[in-house]
């Protein structure tokens, strides 16, 4: 009996002392300043006619320092990159050799970007996000984050943190399309210099200003 009340003593201090989604979001935002990662993309889109759609995978680089610089490069199965400079935000197609440039702080609000790399802390995210702790699943603990303002092109946002880290980012969009995003090899905190995130429009690409 001894044993086993021993046993229920210490099962009970695991799950008490285990982080929330909540709070591994809370220390992400507070502590890791810095990222690098591989990351695997898979989009499915919703079902048509009774017809289940075929997902596309894609895979490629992030790195973000906060707040608001981040570059999401993607290299397979098309190359294209993101840059977020904390000014302009820039989006390169190498097949269209095309590059959209926007104004930073007019499309990063309630984004899944926001999320991970631009806001400095969760009263910043609280502003753009109603937010709440999700059961533990996969060996992750989750949150829920839900845009406040409907207009926008994000229904949804369920991030999952591994001992800390970011680990997936499953995106439902207005369209009912899924984005999982996992990303592998996380380092926290690593230098990055300003040309990390700055942006050169390569020569010859149409350059649109939006």
């Amino acid at each position: 009996m001894k044993k086993l009340f021993t046993i229920i003593i210490v099962a009970c201090y695991a799950l008490s002392t285990r982080a929330t989604g909540l709070e591994s979001l809370e220390s992400f935002v507070k502590s890791v300043k810095t990222g690098r990662a591989d990351f695997t993309q898979v989009v499915t889109p919703p079902a048509r006619d009774g017809q289940v759609a075929r997902p596309k995978t894609s895979t490629g680089t992030f790195e973000f320092s906060r707040p608001g610089q981040f570059k999401f490069v993607y290299k397979k199965p098309f190359e294209q990159s993101i840059v977020a400079d904390g000014q302009t935000l820039w989006l390169y197609d190498v097949d269209l050799n095309q590059v959209t440039a926007r104004k930073q702080a007019q499309v990063l609000g309630a984004t899944p970007a926001a999320l991970i790399a631009s806001a400095a802390d969760l009263t910043a995210l609280r502003a753009e996000f109603a937010l709440a702790a999700a059961p533990d699943k996969d060996g992750l603990e989750w949150v829920t984050a839900t845009p406040k303002t409907r207009d926008g092109q994000v229904q949804s946002v369920r991030i999952g943190f591994r001992q800390g880290l970011l680990a997936s980012l499953d995106i439902l969009d207005s369209f009912g399309q899924n984005s999982r995003m996992s990303f592998q090899a996380f380092q926290a905190n690593v230098p990055m210099g300003a040309a990390s995130f700055q942006f050169n429009v390569p020569t010859g690409a149409d350059l649109i200003r939006q």
